[in-house]
């Protein structure tokens, strides 16, 4: 049924393929996509009650078994479903990438399904993916990053903690996943460098700045790390860089949501995003003279294609500084 195959494909991605919770939780999110559009459509007189509850990425398929995994049969859905599920999000005016994203999602849910004998025929086979216009990524200029930076209150300690992530983000152009995972052991203060484990859980080693140091090294020997106050609690995981209010590790929804307060008392909201800082300074290496290839392998990009698109961010930065600079002339040309 496709509840158990859901959960052991994504034990699967977890114990085999080595994926990030962040990833695994990204396909569960696409699994119930499929299955919400189902039980809505195909199922929409069964009684709430038998209807499963949602996948979760985070347990197993033993854990959350309640014996109502025979309302969608893996094998009904076909070609014809997946398009009209496609459709749908298309209707609902999803965004194209999170479209491409389900569909991606599917493909591999469904081939390993066929691999594994739950099905006969992939019904995601052959199906034509969304075209995507490729945008360029928004950047913030120095003075939009320094306006950012000066939200968070420093004086409190959490704010503190915040100010180090925002400082980090702009020294190394990690993304939320690699801060939130970081431990002690992977900072090398002396060499000024960083073990990151970025997707698949790969490693790679990228260099801070002396500025951003000094940050990490005052938060992780803040009086109040190991003090229970009225607003946070003693420090509780002992390896996490990055900890809660509850002193375990901090998590990439955690910052996600903190960003957000921050990006609306800084007038930035609705543009920008904790990786817009990745972004952000991709692009001021490259106009600092930086060369593609060592930005690409900073940033833990597969392929220096993705890399490049950093190369048309720089470009227009550069015409609108100056667009603003040079003097219009009053006369015009013939």
């Amino acid at each position: 049924m496709y509840i158990e195959a859901a959960y052991r494909f994504l034990e699967h991605l977890r114990a085999v393929k080595n994926a990030s919770d962040h990833t695994v939780r990204n396909y569960a999110i696409d699994l119930n996509s499929l299955k919400g559009f189902l039980e809505t459509t195909q199922y929409q007189h069964t009684k709430i009650d038998d209807i499963p509850d949602k996948i979760r990425y985070d347990s197993d398929y033993q854990e959350r078994w309640t014996g109502k995994d025979n309302l969608i049969c893996l094998k009904d859905i076909d070609r014809n479903t997946i398009r009209s599920f496609l459709a749908h999000l298309n209707e609902s005016q999803a965004n194209k990438r999170t479209i491409v994203r389900r569909l991606s999602s599917l493909r591999t849910f469904f081939k390993y399904c066929y691999t594994q004998n739950y099905i006969k025929e992939n019904p995601t086979e052959n199906l034509e993916t969304p075209k995507i216009e490729k945008t360029v990524p928004y950047s913030l200029s120095y003075d939009e990053i320094q306006k950012l930076f000066q939200q968070p209150d420093t004086d409190n300690f959490l704010g503190f903690r915040d100010r180090v992530i925002m400082e980090l983000f702009y020294s190394s152009g990690l993304r939320v996943s690699e801060l939130v995972s970081l431990n002690r052991d992977d900072i090398d203060l002396p060499g000024l460098m960083l073990k990151v484990r970025g997707k698949g859980k790969k490693e790679r080693t990228v260099p801070i700045t002396q500025n951003a140091a000094k940050w990490i090294v005052s938060y992780l020997e803040h009086a109040e790390r190991h003090a229970d106050t009225d607003g946070h609690s003693a420090q509780v995981d002992s390896q996490a860089i990055f900890l809660n209010k509850h002193g375990t590790r901090l998590t990439a929804r955690s910052v996600d949501r903190k960003f957000d307060k921050y990006l609306t008392a800084s007038g930035l909201a609705g543009k920008v995003t904790p990786h817009t800082i990745r972004h952000t300074i991709a692009t001021h290496w490259l106009e600092n003279g930086m060369d593609l290839k060592t930005i690409q392998v900073i940033l833990g990009h597969r392929s220096l294609a993705t890399t490049t698109i950093y190369t048309q961010v720089s470009t227009k930065l550069k015409k609108d500084v100056h667009d603003q600079a040079h003097p219009h002339s009053d006369i015009e040309s013939k």
